[in-house]
């Protein structure tokens, strides 16, 4: 556990709440209030999510990497949310059977994530096939000139705050396999300019292959089991 981590999760919540009172807190709810059975949020952090789930959801999972949120997140999910269940574990290695889920939630995490392609496979495991995943994340901007910027200054927030702001990430939800369902484009209240680009959306997971014994498919996609992804 580095010095840096525990910095970073002690001054989180003070970090972002501007941005919250001037309207991600409303985006988060307005995102979760679509999630619905049995779902997995990943890189839950200190739990902003917490309070906005419905009552539509029968079982929450919450999972974070890092050992000093996981510790914030134990004691407002307690406060917000009882009955959800947190574990630590990162978003390229959930430790879950495939289908366990019918919807995923990740908000501000895939810019974070130490390898985006493998998280965004591990969801499609863990999700069964139809399931939803529900994302909020800044992303990489159309505009040339501010993508630009964004490549300059992206090791100034790696550093900062860790996450990469100039990821396509949108492009990766894509490649991974899911297809987009609704997507909208804005900006991440009270954020530096080259962090402020955002999209809000859903996506659904594809269906698996089901190959016979004579090695014929059945389905439309084939996705790698967990030990096939790439490290």
């Amino acid at each position: 556990m580095s010095i840096r981590s525990r910095i970073f999760a002690a001054t989180y919540d003070r970090m972002m709440a501007k941005g919250e009172k001037q309207g991600l807190r409303e985006l988060r709810q307005r995102l979760i209030a679509q999630a619905d059975g049995r779902v997995i949020e990943i890189g839950g952090g200190t739990g902003h999510n917490l309070a906005h789930y419905p009552a539509e959801v029968t079982a929450l999972t919450v999972t974070e990497p890092e050992p000093p949120m996981v510790r914030r997140l134990q004691r407002h999910a307690a406060e917000r949310a009882p009955l959800a269940t947190v574990l630590r574990a990162p978003a390229e290695d959930l430790p879950f059977e495939d289908d366990s889920f019918d919807t995923a939630v990740s908000t501000l995490v895939l810019c974070g994530v130490d390898d985006q392609q493998r998280a965004l496979r591990e969801l499609i495991r863990v999700l069964r096939p139809g399931g939803r995943l529900l994302f909020l994340e800044h992303v990489r901007s159309d505009d040339v000139r501010l993508a630009r910027r964004q490549n300059r200054v992206n090791w100034l927030n790696q550093f900062m705050v860790g996450c990469d702001c100039n990821r396509p990430t949108l492009e990766s939800i894509r490649e991974a396999g899911f297809v987009p369902d609704q997507i909208e484009h804005g900006e991440f209240p009270a954020a530096p300019s080259f962090v402020r680009p955002l999209i809000i959306g859903s996506a659904t997971a594809p269906k698996r292959v089901d190959t016979d014994t004579a090695g014929r498919s059945a389905g439309t996609i084939n996705l790698p089991g967990p030990n096939a992804l790439s490290t």
